[in-house]
């Protein structure tokens, strides 16, 4: 199942984007932005875990270090039909830290493994964790071997693995995904030690064509920041990755899929800009791709905004 997914991306990888990717490749598995189990469990459940049947194959990603409310949290996902639940080990930001949950609970996987045992004492599904190959000055040799096999004996046996360190001091999210150095060499390592375990890698990963290469090394790719800037690159996934015999999507074809999703979310009154903002990388490198995102971010206050959108599809001859 993770031998292509998409990483869960906050602000980017809501139930709209994720539709909007269901109609481009129908195997790669997705994601949610992350949640915090708190907000599952004390907050508006309903609309945090609202999601199409269309998105499956789906994934939760919770945040938090608390074992009982992950467990619950873990439950609360496996009712609205998650197919996995993920726990945030990676995020480096100041306000996750000061949460006590992402990266920085890499130091201390005892925590992590009994957040995993919590949650899978409380539902079927599968938890899996999500990591870098350290933080800080930890060692990315023993101290890495030592957080796997702590969690691994609580029960995870799928672990994406953020190919860098997180610095957790001076540095923003969008320069730790940058600075720190990436090192695939480490988490090809990590399978050739553990290869009992599903080790799936992730860090500046931009085309099929890398993820293929990876996948000679590891048991899935982890794609982020590039599916999102530019998803049509996502049309080759299914055949080329999980060797499916389907037709490659047109750019027409994927916004007319996309049209019936934006017909009854504009019935329900919800603003059409929040679907298609996700719509924008989908045009990169195309002339008369600016005049195209000005229109689909003025869509609400355009008459007729449904019509005016299939009339952009139907403009495209391929």
């Amino acid at each position: 199942m993770h031998r292509f997914c998409v990483a869960p991306m906050m602000d980017r990888t809501d139930r709209h984007e994720r539709y909007f990717l269901r109609t481009i490749t129908t195997e790669t598995l997705l994601y949610s932005e992350m949640i915090h189990a708190n907000a599952v469990v004390h907050g508006d459940t309903a609309s945090l875990l609202k999601y199409h049947q269309n998105e499956h194959p789906l994934a939760i990603q919770l945040g938090g270090s608390d074992p009982s409310l992950l467990s619950e949290a873990a439950q609360e996902a496996q009712n609205y039909g998650f197919k996995e639940i993920n726990l945030n080990v990676g995020c480096p930001s100041d306000r996750v830290q000061k949460g006590r949950f992402g990266a920085i609970l890499m130091k201390e996987p005892k925590v992590v493994a009994d957040c995993v045992k919590a949650m899978i004492k409380n539902t079927h599904l599968p938890i899996t964790v999500k990591c870098r190959i350290g933080v800080d000055d930890m060692n990315e040799d023993t101290e890495l071997d030592n957080f796997i096999n702590h969690v691994k004996d609580a029960g995870c046996s799928t672990f994406i693995v953020h190919a860098r360190k997180a610095w957790l001091k001076g540095l923003s999210p969008k320069e730790n995904r940058e600075i720190p150095p990436i090192n695939y060499a480490r988490v090809y390592k990590l399978k050739e030690d553990f290869s009992d375990l599903n080790i799936v890698i992730n860090g500046e990963i931009s085309s099929i064509e890398q993820s293929l290469s990876h996948l000679e090394y590891v048991d899935g790719v982890m794609m982020g920041r590039e599916a999102y800037d530019n998803p049509y690159l996502l049309k080759d996934v299914d055949t080329a990755i999980f060797k499916k015999k389907t037709k490659i999507k047109s750019r027409k074809e994927i916004l007319m899929n996309y049209l019936p999703y934006l017909e009854s979310e504009h019935k329900q009154g919800i603003k059409l800009v929040h679907a298609t903002k996700h719509l924008m990388g989908l045009f990169k490198g195309l002339q008369g791709a600016k005049e195209i995102r000005r229109f689909l971010t003025k869509i609400d206050s355009i008459e007729n905004p449904i019509e005016q959108y299939k009339r952009l599809a139907l403009g495209f001859s391929e």
